[in-house]
């Protein structure tokens, strides 16, 4: 049960818009709606203090023969590109809690969000979203607050998923299944090339992302290909300790969906249908993620951390604080009896476990569960987020935090079911009405962290935020209080890491 939650992590879906990618053919004279790229002029949109920019692709669609391919440079164009509107997400079966199905496959777009008058050049932060590298959009972030309060230039960005960005097998012949690393690699070239036309700054880029996103930056923190590419990085709500996959374990994954589809070799398999191959993919509950074992992601990130062989540089990381309610409310939607919490702790961790945590110390059975598996054992936990802390900050200066809001606006409502701080809740404080409204304490709070998120980004320092030494000093975040909270102790992981030698 605990590898199935491990593996489920949230779709972000909202905003998810199908058009098909056009230029314009007619010319028009440049003006502060209109930008020259490497690639050519794009037409945005002014919103008061903001340009907006969505739709522009930053690599050749990855379709025909250049399916499970490295990105491509994207072909320059004539005329003014239309970037008023964005463009499709990557293909995707949406969960049964919110979003939208699609199998096109030209989906390598990005989109801008710039202070229209601004002092110099200015740092450039790159999104990456989350949801389990199957689901998700970089258009349903809206970057207002982060652009216009931070006075920040803000990049969200499509990449390939699921099948389409991770599939490993031997007979593609580039020794990868990280494609969705390497897209997410081109956004960074992209940007580096293009940031000084939008009043960003090439030389002051931060690479952030939660959940999977968070997954795919820690990659891209230790990955030889990336570096260069950005300054800063800032994960939200997956450790940098946690183990990524292993070249066989992908490569058996893509076995068996070769194996499904009839299909022996690469020729073969990109004659198959994107909803065939979607389907059959998620049927097999196949992993998709970051691939340890080729020239893209050599080592672990934890060993590439431990040994200092990692792109450094200054790094904000942190989690929820109730991060698996959100999968126990998913796993478990109606109540479960003391006895049947007793049985699964005693088959899952061992008596131990069923002692240091019992039933009757929590509100109902559910929430001491998640309180388990929040604490320790998967990428989400906090003991887990603490080990990346100490390891990075052996290197690097770290700031790292916990959101604390039991109020915020939750990822799904599960009725008679308090969710508390669960995984995602952080976001609609940096990202604006993305799961919810804000009450007038919960807006103060998100200017706090907006500001937190965009003074790092301007000098790696978050305003008025201690540096990571020790377990106590990570802020918690909350409309209350805002405080440094020993984790360690409030997540007994002195204990797990006692019973786990």
């Amino acid at each position: 049960m605990r590898a199935a939650l491990v593996l489920l992590v949230t779709t972000l879906a909202a905003g998810l818009v199908t058009a098909s990618a056009a230029s314009s053919a007619a010319a028009a004279a440049p003006s502060a709606d209109v930008v020259r790229t490497g690639s050519g002029l794009v037409r945005g949109t002014s919103e008061g203090p903001l340009r907006l920019f969505q739709g522009i692709p930053f690599a050749r669609p990855p379709v025909g023969s250049l399916r499970w391919q490295a990105p491509r440079p994207v072909r320059p164009w004539g005329g003014v590109y239309d970037a008023t509107f964005p463009r499709s997400q990557c293909a995707q079966i949406a969960p049964a809690y919110g979003g939208s199905t699609t199998y096109g496959e030209d989906c390598l777009y990005l989109n801008v969000t710039a202070p229209t008058r601004r002092h110099g050049r200015l740092p450039v932060m790159v999104w990456l979203h989350g949801g389990s590298n199957l689901t998700g959009s970089g258009s349903a972030y809206d970057a207002a607050a982060l652009a216009g309060e931070g006075d920040v230039v803000v990049v969200t960005v499509n990449y390939r998923l699921g099948v389409f960005g991770w599939l490993a097998h031997p007979s593609f012949g580039s020794g990868t299944g990280n494609y969705g690393l390497l897209d997410q690699q081109a956004a960074l070239r992209w940007v580096r090339r293009n940031a000084a036309a939008f009043g960003g700054d090439p030389r002051n880029v931060t690479l952030f992302g939660e959940s999977a996103g968070a997954a795919d930056t820690c990659a891209s923190l230790v990955s030889p290909t990336a570096a260069g590419l950005f300054h800063k990085a800032v994960m939200q709500s997956y450790s940098c300790a946690f183990p990524a996959r292993t070249m066989p374990a992908a490569e058996a994954d893509a076995a068996s969906v070769a194996a499904a589809v009839g299909c022996a070799d690469a020729g073969c398999l990109r004659g198959v249908s994107a909803k065939t191959l979607l389907e059959r993919f998620a049927a097999l509950g196949a992993a998709a993620g970051p691939v340890v074992g080729d020239r893209v992601l050599p080592r672990q990130p934890a060993d590439a951390i431990a040994r200092g062989r990692f792109n450094r540089m200054p790094v904000m990381h942190g989690n929820t604080l109730d991060e698996m309610r959100l999968y126990v409310a998913l796993f478990y939607p109606q109540p479960i009896t003391e006895e049947q919490y007793d049985d699964i702790v005693l088959a899952t961790y061992g008596p131990a476990v069923l002692t240091r945590y019992p039933a009757a110390s929590y509100p109902e059975p559910r929430i001491a569960l998640a309180t388990i598996q929040t604490d320790y054992g998967g990428p989400l936990s906090t003991c887990t987020h603490l080990d990346a802390y100490r390891l990075l900050a052996e290197r690097v200066p770290v700031y790292a935090y916990q959101f604390a809001d039991r109020e915020a606006p939750p990822l799904i409502d599960a009725p008679g079911f308090d969710e508390g701080a669960e995984h995602a809740t952080e976001l609609t404080f940096l990202w604006p009405n993305l799961l919810g409204s804000l009450t007038e304490p919960q807006e103060r709070l998100s200017d706090r962290m907006v500001r937190y998120w965009t003074t790092f980004a301007h000098d790696g320092r978050p305003a008025g935020w201690p540096r990571f030494r020790d377990a106590d000093d990570v802020l918690s975040l909350s409309p209350d209080r805002i405080r440094p909270v020993d984790i360690a102790e409030q997540s007994n992981c002195a204990f797990w890491s006692e019973l786990t030698g």
